[in-house]
């Protein structure tokens, strides 16, 4: 996996994930997943109601994460404040407190993850597991190398990050619970933070859980390092990107027709 040699990489003066952009269709993925989250950022609604998408946006991206770690509710009873699931009350916690979070992620990321972690794992691990990754030299190894990546500059596409982000948080667990929302919470923070999506008015968490694919046989062709595995991620997690920024577009248009009610 690249970021296990991100530092080697850096210190010779080379973006340690370029190489990635070279893999087949990745760049082109990567692209028109920009495309899809710039032709969201100018629709008329977010004029004057960003804020209301963004909240719109973060409660679905919260219930897609826990969705996507076991527990699908529906949109409904979360929006009416009747889940009590310990995953579904942790995404949501963790997902209402990541805007403070964007401008410390890049430079302190490890704080942010255990911040992550200690919110979205609450009912879920002891406490005083929360925060702590797990023990293993791996886990320490690997999101030492994360954090390389996220804190320093880099000339990769937003959206590489971000689906790297993602890869290896929910690859690694290191934490051993709730790992699947801390890592698509990281995602979110990547994009925000470097500007690919700002105001956090795309869904990618929910463009995630609607792609049709086989999540756990995608993390595992990533976590292999292999070309094919890398290459096969990227290509989903842009796609997913996209569904996420029509997701986003939905959102607009939805307030857009509540407004001429």
């Amino acid at each position: 996996m690249p970021v296990a040699r991100s530092g080697a990489a850096a210190r010779r003066g080379r973006d340690p994930l370029a190489g990635l952009l070279e893999l087949d269709g990745v760049a082109e993925a990567a692209n028109q997943a920009r495309q899809a989250i710039d032709r969201l950022l100018v629709h008329p609604v977010l004029r004057r109601q960003i804020p209301a998408v963004a909240a719109e946006s973060t409660l679905r991206g919260a219930r897609a994460a826990a969705a996507l770690s076991g527990v699908d509710i529906a949109l409904s009873e979360l929006r009416s404040s009747e889940a009590t699931d310990p995953v579904v009350r942790g995404a949501v916690r963790a997902y209402a407190a990541l805007g403070p979070m964007v401008a410390t992620w890049p430079r302190a990321p490890g704080q942010v993850l255990a911040r992550l972690h200690a919110l979205a794992a609450a009912d879920l691990a002891a406490p005083d597991e929360l925060g702590r990754p797990q023990p293993r030299a791996e886990v320490g190894q690997r999101l030492s190398g994360l954090g390389q990546l996220v804190s320093e500059a880099t000339s990769t596409p937003g959206v590489i990050l971000a689906g790297v982000v993602h890869g290896e948080l929910a690859g690694l667990a290191a934490f051993g619970s709730a790992d699947r929302v801390v890592a698509l919470a990281a995602a979110r923070l990547t994009m925000r933070s470097l500007g690919l999506d700002s105001n956090a008015v795309s869904v990618p968490e929910v463009g995630v859980l609607e792609s049709g694919a086989d999540y756990s046989t995608l993390l595992a062709g990533f976590l292999s390092g292999r070309p094919d595995g890398l290459g096969d991620w990227l290509r989903w997690w842009s796609a997913a990107v996209v569904l996420g920024a029509r997701e986003g577009l939905a959102i607009c248009e939805a307030l857009a027709r509540d407004r001429t009610n």
